[in-house]
């Protein structure tokens, strides 16, 4: 029996277990695949607070290291289910485990297209978020994978920083807003090639060097230094169906507050309803949902 079961390792559900350990509430995380989430995948992270410069994989071993310290207990598995009710039970592929309350901190993942090359240059090259890694393509050509609002709203943020940007989109037209295409179409460092698929990254162990794609049925390849994709985040919330409502996207339906609609279970990170989705974002979320399971433990 622990007080608060958390499910994710990311750094939402990292600083709740710092927070939950520092109000001496006993701890259990539960991760399926690698603690730190996401912000494993950024070589370099110059927007967190208290460091100049880190790697996410040195952020992700600093937290952890910290929870533990507090008294956290961790599990690598694979959450199948969440009952509620006074104790709360938490299936995994391999167990089973009974808390007073608990975090959902699933986080998301971001979808990709499983083309040649992508997986080896992710970090390397080919990034998710401009806000976080556009920096680090100043000057640059780069491409855009994808034609929606998000990708659309990568791209204008680029067209500030990089010496020209690619719109990669295999649709005839961008999806996004028609306000975003317009002033996509004002910047003169944006082209938008549509009907072009992309067939493959190119590059070595120095980075990526180009996309190649199939734009209505030629092959050619787009020159870049970085790539970005952006063609949509998938939440980690099967598990989380009985206890906490999911929009149609499936993420969980929560305010800044982190409730669900069971009481004892709260969502903090990405994997809930919210506009902004950085590190400094999922930890304030992560002790914000500590906080109020430390309350509704105490019956406050």
């Amino acid at each position: 029996m622990y007080d608060i079961i958390i499910v994710g390792g990311g750094p939402a559900g990292l600083t709740a277990a710092i927070y939950a350990g520092r109000a001496n509430k006993s701890v259990l995380i539960i991760e399926k695949d690698g603690f730190g989430g996401q912000m494993t995948h950024s070589p370099k992270i110059e927007n967190y607070p208290g460091f100049k410069e880190i790697s996410g994989n040195e952020l992700a071993d600093l937290m952890l290291e910290q929870a533990l310290a507090l008294g956290a207990d961790i599990e690598i598995d694979e959450v199948t289910s969440i009952s509620g009710g006074k104790i709360k039970k938490v299936k995994t592929e391999l167990s089973e485990y009974e808390g007073r309350a608990v975090i959902i901190a699933a986080g998301v993942k971001h979808r990709t297209l499983g083309a040649p090359g992508e997986e080896e240059h992710i970090g390397n090259g080919i990034s998710f978020c401009a806000v976080c890694d556009g920096a680090f393509y100043a000057g640059k050509d780069v491409a855009v994978i994808g034609g929606g609002n998000s990708a659309m709203q990568e791209a204008i943020m680029l067209s500030e920083l990089c010496g020209s940007i690619t719109m990669i989109q295999d649709m005839p037209y961008l999806t996004g807003e028609a306000a975003l295409a317009s002033i996509i179409e004002s910047k003169p460092n944006i082209k938008v090639l549509t009907g072009s698929k992309v067939i493959s990254f190119e590059g070595g162990d120095e980075g990526l060097t180009g996309v190649k794609i199939l734009q209505n049925g030629t092959e050619k390849t787009v020159p870049c230094g970085g790539c970005f994709i952006a063609i949509g985040l998938i939440p980690s919330n099967e598990a989380a169906a009985d206890v906490a409502e999911l929009d149609k996207y499936g993420y969980i339906v929560s305010d800044e507050k982190c409730l669900t609609k069971s009481e004892g279970v709260f969502a903090a990170g990405d994997c809930r309803t919210k506009s902004v989705r950085q590190i400094t974002t999922a930890a304030s979320d992560g002790a914000t949902a500590a906080l109020a399971a430390c309350r509704y433990i105490e019956g406050r």
